[in-house]
């Protein structure tokens, strides 16, 4: 099938990604967006880029499609992040990065020569200190970052210093802290049975307080 990027409003972009994507909600801004369309001018498939997300990387040269969205026709995903990236070094840029989930190939990526960076580990959450947000779905999930580059583009930080940003601890209800585990399970929410007992009767009182005359 012949397909055809074009250029998209944020507008257009973000309504076919509230359609399609299968864990996001639509990003609050981006630098371009692209759509992808068939041989009979209907559009396939959307991506979005805009500012890296992850403020180690937000250096002025580098972008990150945020979000791609397509209805599963094939190669969609190959094309968009193909043209995503022409597209970034044509207006300047020296980086482009993106992520995937834990269990997503990564085959649309490689397709189009890009490159694995780095394997991060699950987030307890997306609230941080230096940036309160609330959770979007994607918490407690390994991610995988991908990149191309320019011949002169400055080197990444070091993973280490993106890992600074995400917690390494969450807290329990009574306010002591609890380990983000090594491996994949999800971490407890409280850090003994007691805590988690006082918790639930905590909660069984409050919501007998709230039925009652």
């Amino acid at each position: 099938m012949s397909l055809t990027i074009v250029p998209l409003t944020l507008a257009d972009a973000a309504e076919v990604v509230d359609r399609w994507h299968r864990h996001h909600k639509r990003p609050q801004g981006h630098r371009f967006s692209l759509g992808v369309l068939d041989m009979d001018g209907h559009l396939r498939g959307v991506a979005i880029t805009g500012r890296p997300v992850a403020r180690a990387l937000d250096n002025g040269w580098t972008v990150e499609v945020t979000r791609v969205a397509t209805d599963g026709t094939p190669n969609a995903c190959s094309a968009l992040y193909g043209a995503a990236w022409r597209t970034a070094r044509e207006w300047g840029f020296t980086r482009i990065i993106t992520y995937t989930q834990d269990g997503e190939s990564g085959a649309s990526l490689r397709a189009v020569q890009w490159r694995q960076v780095a394997e991060l580990r699950p987030r307890t959450g997306w609230d941080t200190p230096s940036r309160p947000r609330a959770g979007r779905g994607t918490d407690r999930v390994a991610r995988t970052l991908w990149e191309q580059t320019t011949k002169d583009a400055p080197p990444l930080p070091p993973i280490s210093v993106l890992r600074d940003e995400i917690r390494d601890e969450i807290r329990c209800a009574c306010g002591r802290p609890i380990p983000l585990p090594r491996g994949r399970g999800r971490p407890p929410r409280y850090c003994t049975r007691a805590c988690q007992q006082r918790a639930y009767r905590g909660r069984t009182a409050e919501a007998a307080r709230e039925v009652a005359p």
